[in-house]
């Protein structure tokens, strides 16, 4: 299982991932260094497992308004699959209402094509 090396903090943690993960473990911890150092700037030297989790409980918040947004998108998502499938709807109903009006038209002229080619051929005489 392939290994990666961090640093948080000053400190070198050595951990295994999955193949091809190294790379992004690095980034998280880089984030999560970045993140501590930011509240150590902002509150100074208030204990290393205090600043750990504060940041924790920073990035915890994060994710959590991420999955509410995420959860009102798909919400939106929904909704607006049911209005395309009720536009879907309405449009073939509107589709069969003008087939059947092409449909009617078509046999007026036909009509009024059959009463015009007798006077047409009558004329011609």
């Amino acid at each position: 299982m392939p290994q990666v090396s961090v640093t948080i903090a000053g400190r070198l943690y050595r951990m295994a991932c999955g193949e091809g993960e190294e790379e992004h473990i690095e980034q998280l911890a880089a984030s999560l260094d970045r993140r501590i150092e930011e509240m150590r700037t902002a509150f100074g030297e208030i204990g290393d497992m205090r600043l750990h989790v504060m940041a924790a409980l920073t990035i915890a918040d994060e994710l959590s308004e991420a999955k509410r947004g995420l959860e009102r998108l798909e919400g939106e998502v929904a909704a607006l699959k049911e209005a395309v499938g009720a536009g879907d709807e309405r449009l073939g109903d509107v589709e069969e209402r003008l087939a059947g009006a092409l449909s009617v038209l078509a046999e007026r002229i036909e009509r009024v094509t059959k009463t015009l080619t007798p006077s047409a051929q009558q004329s011609q005489s």
